[in-house]
């Protein structure tokens, strides 16, 4: 193998080593990153479940709760939210 090609094979190899931090520093931003969303959709799922928990826990009194009642029941105002299972955040 002559000089010339033993360069342009290092050159290349410096290349592809620049290339490969590049490409582990964005996994590790997009992991941590990722790791930030799975922590406030943990957040959100325990503040619903925390909220469904109270709702069904409180006592109906009051016209203010009958009328969300009448609303829930034809139709027109929100029911109790479910969390879907993939929204669950898994552990890593």
């Amino acid at each position: 193998m002559d000089q010339d090609m033993r360069e342009q094979l290092a050159q290349r190899v410096a290349e592809l080593e620049a290339e490969l931090r590049a490409g582990q520093q964005m996994l590790a931003e997009v992991e941590a990153r990722r790791a930030d969303i799975q922590q406030t959709l943990l957040r959100i799922t325990g503040a619903i479940q925390v909220l469904n928990e109270l709702l069904a826990a409180e006592p109906h009194t009051g016209p203010a709760v009958a009328d969300a009642d009448r609303r829930a029941a034809d139709g027109a105002g929100p029911a109790p939210t479910a969390v879907p299972d993939q929204l669950v955040p898994q552990p890593l």
